[in-house]
């Protein structure tokens, strides 16, 4: 799970587990489905069976399938990846990713978007 909590996972296992979050569960097949210019079957399986041997996903046995879940909540996924976006792109400083989408030539906010997040800073 170290490998996880330094945000070292590749684009795949980072999209497999994103399947898996938002789907709650899936079998190999389901995730298949649901990847990006998907590789083969035998593929995803592999990958499943090494996110399981990581710690991060683990299995059920439905009838001949297995079925997959996240082994980690979405929260702390969502925190572990956040961390290693800040540390890759803005120095590790929240303050800059904030002055990245908060910039006029690379975003265009709404009133209500801004609004909304004055009101998340002042709490």
């Amino acid at each position: 799970m170290k490998r996880f909590e330094e945000g070292q996972l590749s684009r795949r296992e980072r999209q497999v587990m994103d399947i898996l979050f938002r789907l709650g569960q899936g079998t190999a097949q389901e995730v298949l489905a649901e990847l990006p210019e998907p590789p083969g079957y035998s593929a995803v399986r592999a990958m499943l069976a090494t996110l399981e041997a990581k710690g991060l996903v683990h299995h059920a046995k439905d009838s001949r399938r297995y079925v997959y879940t996240a082994a980690v909540p979405e929260k702390r996924a969502k925190r572990t990846a956040l961390k290693q976006l800040l540390a890759t792109f803005f120095e590790g400083k929240p303050e800059n990713l904030v002055a990245s989408l908060l910039d006029p030539q690379d975003q265009h906010l709404s009133h209500e978007e801004i609004d909304r997040i004055r009101k998340l800073i002042d709490s």
